[in-house]
């Protein structure tokens, strides 16, 4: 089994559990030029011309400073000379996660066409306010979302966490120091990926640590989730209406869809991945000297 492998994985590992967006603003402060000066009574003279009033030049916008820089660790004669290129990383990583989780687990778990694309985006997304399924780097949990009935309202059921167990098993077996130590190793492939994905000069790292940090944040439901079905205007019959169900607690709904599948796959369930979260981000930030 090769070490090394283990970092290729964090992608998923870290924040694929189951995307708020950050909007940035910039303000733009117009100078105002003062008024020119009453003209002066005074004997005729040559009028002296007013001083010009110049505006001082806005300074130009600081560079997003790297809040949580990545330090390669020293690589071991057993981890490769180099790093494969991103188009080509696919065999790497599928022959690395084979022996690392076994076949089984990787076919019955992870999308590994695209691996490293699909959890750059799958990150970013987390932190947002939706999460395609289809660019995620796991397979989606089998069978429906389920609720029950009680008292004519519409709640997340209990036995809906159990879809979720297995994966959560899978994510709280590896290491979060060796990992941590491994995703070091393999940042640039995810540093390249994330500024294709539309972020040039942007560091994924940071971005992977405000998701975390998100997802750390996640309310822990008192009691069970009341649900309403998604309001749809026209004739939309329900015939799946188990896509289209949302929190029926504005201040749930507004959460990023990170926290909401943390919040739909059960209070234990995210106890454990949040206790992983805690010690996979202690190793990828930047220690405060």
């Amino acid at each position: 089994m090769k070490r090394w492998s283990r970092g290729l994985i964090i992608g998923l590992l870290a924040l694929a559990v189951a995307g708020v967006a950050y909007e940035w603003w910039n303000s733009h402060q117009v100078e105002q030029l003062p008024p020119p000066a009453s003209p002066q009574v005074a004997a005729p003279a040559t009028p002296e011309p007013a001083p010009a009033v110049v505006a001082s030049a806005p300074s130009p916008p600081a560079e997003p400073a790297i809040l949580h820089a990545i330090e390669p660790e020293q690589a071991s004669s057993s981890q490769p000379a180099r790093l494969p290129g991103l188009d080509s990383s696919d065999d790497t990583i599928t022959d690395a996660l084979t022996n690392l989780l076994g076949k089984r687990s990787v076919l019955n778990f992870l999308n590994l066409d695209g691996f490293v694309r699909r959890a750059v985006a799958t990150v970013d997304n987390l932190g947002r306010k939706h999460a395609a399924s289809r660019l995620w780097p796991v397979v989606p949990t089998d069978g429906r979302f389920q609720v029950t009935k009680r008292n004519g309202d519409t709640l997340i059921a209990e036995a809906n966490a159990d879809r979720y167990t297995p994966f959560v098993r899978l994510v709280a077996g590896v290491d979060t120091t060796a990992a941590g130590d491994l995703y070091r190793q393999f940042y640039p492939l995810f540093q390249t990926a994330y500024e294709e994905l539309g972020f040039p000069g942007k560091y994924f790292n940071d971005r992977l640590v405000v998701v975390i940090d998100q997802l750390l944040a996640t309310p822990v439901p008192e009691g069970p989730v009341k649900l309403v079905l998604t309001n749809v205007k026209g004739p939309v019959p329900a015939l799946r209406p188990w896509v289209r169900y949302e929190f029926a607690d504005p201040a749930l709904e507004s959460r990023t869809a990170g926290q909401k599948m943390l919040m739909r796959m059960g209070t234990a369930n995210a106890a454990v991945l949040k206790n992983w979260l805690t010690g996979f981000r202690a190793r990828i930030v930047t220690k405060k000297s």
